[in-house]
C-alpha cells in the first residue's frame, strides 16, 4: 500500500504496521465508508463453522478478532475526540487481550457482533467527518506517545486491514 503523508512525530512507529496498510488517496472518512461495506460482507460470507475457529492454541476466534476490533475501534474514536476537542489529558493504554476475554465473543452471534460493528462504523465515520483540517492535526498523548487525530484514523482503518489480512491467511 501507499504511505500516507503522516509525518512520523504524529505516531509511534508501533502504528506503522497499521499505517503501511492504508491508501491515504481514499482519506480517513471514504476509507471508513468503503471498509465499512467490504467488511460487513466479508463477515458475512464467512462459513458458520468457522466462525469459533481459531488456526492454533491460544489464538483468538474469528469472532475474538472481530470483537477485538470493535474495541479499538471504539478506543481509538474515543482517543480522536478527546485530542480533537484539545484535551491535554494523557490517556492511557488497554490491555487487548483482557478485552477478548471479558468480552466472550464466542457466545454471542455473528450477526450480533455485525450489527454492533455497523453501528461503531457508523459512529466513526460521524465523528471523522466533524473534524475540520485544524481538528485533524492536533496531537495528544495515548499509551505514553504523541498521536495525532488523522494518524488515529489511519490506525483504524490499517488496524482492521491488518487482522482481516490474518484471517484470510490464517483462518480460511
Amino acid at each position: 500500500m501507499m504511505r500516507t503523508t503522516l509525518s512520523p512525530s504524529e505516531y509511534h512507529n508501533f502504528y506503522q504496521i497499521y499505517i503501511d496498510q492504508v491508501d491515504p488517496a481514499l482519506g480517513i472518512v471514504e476509507g471508513l465508508k468503503t471498509q465499512h461495506l467490504a467488511i460487513l460482507n466479508f463477515y458475512k460470507q464467512l462459513p458458520e463453522d468457522k466462525h469459533n475457529y481459531a488456526y492454533a492454541k491460544d489464538k483468538w476466534t474469528i469472532k475474538d478478532v472481530l470483537l477485538h476490533i470493535i474495541d479499538t475501534e471504539r478506543i481509538l474514536a474515543y482517543r480522536a475526540l478527546r485530542i480533537s476537542r484539545g484535551d491535554k489529558t494523557a490517556l492511557a493504554g488497554f490491555e487487548q487481550d483482557d478485552f477478548v476475554v471479558h468480552g466472550k465473543a464466542n457466545e454471542r452471534s455473528m450477526e450480533s457482533l455485525r450489527t454492533e460493528y455497523s453501528a461503531v462504523r457508523q459512529a466513526s465515520i460521524a465523528l471523522f467527518s466533524s473534524f475540520d483540517d485544524a481538528a485533524k492535526l492536533r496531537v495528544g498523548e495515548a499509551s505514553g506517545f504523541p498521536i495525532s487525530v488523522r494518524a488515529l484514523g489511519f490506525i483504524i482503518l490499517g488496524h482492521e486491514n491488518h487482522h482481516n489480512r490474518i484471517i484470510e491467511e490464517r483462518y480460511l
